[in-house]
């Protein structure tokens, strides 16, 4: 037991260093290439906070385990809204009204909806995965088209917009100077986010295991939350740091990446089967946590203190139903 409480406390510090390394690596790239920081969040930063995810989901499915994959999918997007948006806001304000976020929320609440009903189709197979990656595929090419538009207008108007950009940035410390240094931040931070999930998840699920808690009670809490550590440090330090448009963006697009692109390729691979008791509760709850999303960042909502208290009390009324109704079952 000794080791496990270690694994889950270095996995934690790991996961922190690297989430902070990420953010400084993604905005300094955002600065230097005229990206808009919400592209960066929402693809770069997206993709590597969700790579935990994938690796879980791809091995439960091989292993038989379709319920630990989806259950892992759909608990890390419930624990992305209420707790990775939820904790930072009692840390720092978080505002939720940058250009685009609306629209790229609208796409994910969208998506949401795409996915439950594919779920009443069990078992999810390559008719399931070719749906899922040609919308991702959607995804990626309107964000690059929106990156591309950001730098001709910057290149239009440099004196005003870039100013503005360098402004926002200068006011941080940290951030590279070079873009070299700052992709091998990226670089850092992708590694580590990972790393520091896995360290995290292997003691939080022994430790689990050790409490008597069930399988299925884990994959939607345990293992859920341990994934979204690395979105949770990521969106702390962007938090933190002042960078709204990453913290947002992270949230929204790591959603986007677990539904399209997690599901996607683990039913490219194997057909995954739905629990029936995920169809019951949890589909429903990651259905309200994107309307939430969708509502933060369509009023321009800045997260304080009371927000931060109401989301992340939210998601432990979620996980305290979610025990009550496995051991119910169990």
């Amino acid at each position: 037991m000794l080791f496990d409480y270690v694994s889950l406390a270095g996995g934690l510090v790991v996961l922190i260093i690297a989430g902070d390394v990420l953010v400084r690596g993604s905005v300094g790239v955002a600065q230097r290439l005229g990206i808009p920081n919400l592209v960066i969040g929402l693809t770069i930063v997206a993709f590597g906070t969700s790579a935990p995810e994938l690796v879980i989901s791809l091995k439960a499915a091989l292993e038989g385990s379709g319920g630990i994959a989806i259950g892992n999918v759909v608990g890390s997007n419930i624990a992305n809204v209420l707790l990775v948006l939820g904790m930072p806001a009692l840390i720092a304000a978080t505002p939720c009204g940058e250009d685009g976020a609306t629209r790229s929320a609208t796409f994910m609440v969208g998506v949401t909806f795409v996915f439950i009903a594919l779920c009443f189709y069990s078992p999810l197979g390559w008719i399931a995965s070719i749906i899922l990656l040609t919308l991702l595929a959607l995804f990626l090419g309107a964000s690059a088209l929106t990156a591309r538009k950001h730098r001709k207008e910057m290149k239009a108007n440099a004196a005003e917009e870039a100013d503005d950009d360098d402004d926002l940035l200068e006011d941080v410390e940290g951030v590279p100077d070079s873009i070299w240094i700052a992709v091998v931040y990226i670089a850092l931070g992708l590694i580590g986010l990972p790393l520091g999930a896995h360290f995290t998840i292997e003691g939080a699920t022994s430790v689990a295991v050790a409490w008597g808690v069930s399988d299925a009670v884990i994959a939607l809490t345990v293992i859920a939350l341990g994934t979204s550590l690395p979105e949770l440090a990521t969106t702390v330090m962007a938090a933190i740091r002042q960078h709204g448009a990453v913290a947002i963006g992270n949230v929204i697009g790591s959603n986007i990446f677990n539904l399209l692109a997690i599901i996607g390729i683990t039913t490219a691979v194997i057909p995954v089967d739905v629990p029936a008791e995920i169809l019951k509760l949890d589909i429903w709850v990651m259905l309200a946590c994107a309307f939430i999303l969708l509502g933060l960042a369509a009023f321009r909502v800045t997260l304080g203190k009371a927000m931060g208290i109401a989301l992340t009390g939210a998601y432990c009324t979620y996980i305290y139903t979610v025990y009550l109704f496995g051991t119910a079952n169990a």
